[in-house]
Parts: C-alpha cells; sequence; structure tokens
C-alpha cells in the first residue's frame, strides 16, 4: 500500500499539519493529498488507501473564488466516511506553489493547473508544433507559480537539426535549463533524473499534443495514459488526457499530467514577466530614461541591442504584447479581488472559524 511519504509527505508538511489540526477535537481529521482531479469528486490518496473526497458542505460555503477549491496536488484534511470508502474534505492546507492561469473566454476566474510542485516540465515537440513565443508565455505562469521551470523538447528522433532548436529555445529562456527527449528512441532520460527523485514532485504543461502523454508513460515505466499518433498535415497531437492525475514515478518522485491547453491565458503577474524576459529586463536597466516603453525613445538601451542584433525583433515584440496583456489582467484582477472582499465582509460572521482557507489568498 502506498503512504503519504511516497507522495511528498515531509516533516513541513507534518508541521503545517500539526500548527492547524493538534486540537483534541480535530483527531478525526487524517492528511491526504489529491491525486485525481474529476471536477465533482476528488480521489484523494491517504495512509490507509486511496480513497474519493467530496468538499465538507460548510468549507464550500468559505470559497470565494474558483482558485480556492482544492486542487491536484494539494493536501487536504479528511474525515473519513463508511469505514473508509469515501472522505469528506474539511480543509487544504497552504499551498507552496501554485500553477495557475485564467479560465478560457471572457470569464475572469482563475484555473488552478497543479499545486505544490517543485519542478515545472514546460513541453514543447520538435517538429512544426515548435513554437519560442508559445514558450515565452509558459514561462511567465511558471515563474509566476513558484515552481522551477525546466523546458523539454521532445519528440527528438522527428528533428534532424535538435541541436539548433536548442540553442534557439535557450536564447529565449534565460538561466532555464533545456532538455531534448526521445521517448521512442530512449533518449535523455537521464538528463532529467534531478528532478524526478524521491519526494519530487514535478507536473507537465504544454500544447495538446505536444507529447506529454508520452512523457508520463515513459518516465513511469508503464503505459498509464493514453496516447495517439500526430496527424499528418500539421504534426500536432490528438488530445488525450482530459483530466489531472499525479502518478509514483519508479525513481521515488510524483509526476502530475495535466490536459493539453489550446490557448493559454496568463492569470496574474508577480515578477514572471521580468524573469521570462530577463535580458530584456536587464538592458532596460541602461536605458536613459527609467520610464521607457522601449519604442522611440532616445537612449534606449533595448533598441539599441535590436539594431545590433544583440536582442531579437520578434522577443521585443512579444515582449510588448505580452506587457499590455498582462497589465490588462492585472487591472481586471483588481477588480475582482475589490468585488470579493466586499462580498466576502458581508458574510463573514457565516464564514467564522474557517479562516484557515484564507490563507490561500496569499498565494
Amino acid at each position: 500500500m502506498n503512504s503519504i511519504k511516497q507522495y511528498g509527505w515531509n516533516e513541513n508538511w507534518s508541521t503545517k499539519w500539526n500548527e492547524k489540526w493538534s486540537h483534541a477535537e480535530d483527531k478525526q481529521f487524517i492528511p491526504g493529498r489529491i491525486v485525481g482531479d474529476f471536477g465533482s469528486k476528488y480521489k484523494v490518496l491517504t495512509d490507509v488507501g486511496e480513497t474519493w473526497g467530496e468538499l465538507a458542505g460548510k468549507l464550500r460555503h468559505t470559497f470565494v473564488a474558483s482558485g480556492d477549491f482544492p486542487a491536484i496536488g494539494d493536501w487536504v484534511a479528511l474525515a473519513m466516511q463508511d469505514g473508509g470508502e469515501h472522505g469528506i474534505i474539511h480543509g487544504v492546507l497552504p499551498r507552496q506553489s501554485v500553477i495557475s492561469r485564467k479560465v478560457a473566454g471572457n470569464t475572469q476566474d482563475e484555473q488552478i493547473v497543479a499545486s505544490n510542485v517543485d519542478t515545472l516540465f514546460l513541453v514543447s515537440a520538435l517538429n512544426d508544433d515548435f513554437n519560442v513565443r508559445r514558450m515565452e508565455r509558459y514561462l511567465i505562469m511558471a515563474w509566476n507559480s513558484g515552481a522551477n521551470p525546466v523546458i523539454l523538447l521532445t519528440k527528438a528522433d522527428l528533428c534532424p537539426d535538435a541541436d539548433s532548436k536548442i540553442a534557439e529555445m535557450e536564447s529565449a529562456a534565460p538561466g532555464v535549463s533545456v532538455h531534448a527527449v526521445s521517448a521512442i528512441q530512449d533518449e535523455g532520460r537521464e538528463k532529467l533524473l534531478p528532478y524526478i527523485g524521491e519526494g519530487h514532485t514535478v507536473a507537465l504543461t504544454g500544447s495538446s499534443g505536444c507529447g506529454k502523454s508520452t512523457m508520463v508513460n515513459w518516465l513511469c515505466g508503464k503505459n498509464l495514459q493514453i496516447t495517439q499518433d500526430v496527424r499528418e498535415g500539421d504534426s500536432r497531437g490528438r488530445h488525450t488526457t482530459t483530466h489531472r492525475e499525479l502518478f509514483v514515478l519508479p525513481d521515488g518522485g510524483i509526476i502530475v499530467d495535466t490536459p493539453g491547453m489550446r490557448e493559454l491565458q496568463l492569470w496574474e503577474d508577480e515578477g514572471g514577466l521580468d524573469l521570462a524576459f530577463s535580458d530584456i529586463s536587464g538592458l532596460a536597466s541602461k536605458c536613459r530614461f527609467s520610464n521607457c516603453r522601449h519604442e522611440r525613445e532616445e537612449g534606449c538601451a533595448v533598441l539599441e541591442a535590436v539594431q545590433t542584433g544583440e536582442l531579437e525583433e520578434k522577443r521585443l515584440f512579444n515582449y510588448r504584447k505580452t506587457q499590455r496583456e498582462v497589465l490588462y489582467q492585472n487591472n481586471k484582477e483588481a477588480k475582482l479581488k475589490r468585488k470579493s472582499t466586499a462580498s466576502t465582509k458581508v458574510s463573514s460572521s457565516r464564514t467564522r472559524g474557517y479562516g484557515w482557507r484564507k490563507e490561500l489568498d496569499e498565494y
């Protein structure tokens, strides 16, 4: 039987648990980690085995935004029912990292991709799906999450010039490790061992068909996820993963597979933009004017770098575009938070006693 230690439980989590659930009246609760997110129900791993978990009605009532709900990777407090056949979730431990994005469409809601992840594998295929500009957006999401980003270039067996692709991606991702791998030819796995050791949690994210499910099967050493061949004509794989699930690796680590993203709308920026474009941020510090927009200003070090070839013009264009998007989204989120805060104050008398969950507002 798997134990919670195999799924990442350690002294840090034990300390957090004791700070919140050490009272005598709370002894009915046991810790568990969400290993499967199926919408209305969660698959939870505990020391007494796997069980299905549902939210306690009182806890659900305290949630203000969609991002407050438990997500894959969360550690939760369970009250077991019917001899352990299912459990009721009464709380969620504060998250160490949160990978999130804005939900698709015009709705201003946060969607949690995964939580408590140490390393985020940003997956891109080395075929016609290879896209540096798209990876820059994923890097912003990764840096904002608190997880360590690592770029995986999959399907290296389909690319005759993998070295040039690696170099291109490295230039667009300063300070981020880039690895080309091939699950079909079993090449490159040894490069990933530092990230998938005992107790470490990794997640994979990327566009639909980039090879994430194949990577999960390869790293796990068995077929856990359904895969399909790429389509002829556009080199895109068919979307296969439809929910989030967590697996234990033979090397002792934990891996999260997530559904592919048709689009990535950024949620909020906590410094991720500057980290993803750290080369531009570094150049900007040398501009003559502190409020330089890097468009037509005299003494702009960024524009000078473009003219000399030090900085790719397309990268600057994408930086400007993403900067505008992030600013717009941050303004939208600020309005949403003010509205949520007002709503919380009105209902605070009904939610007193469940303040622990509100700590997630900081994450």
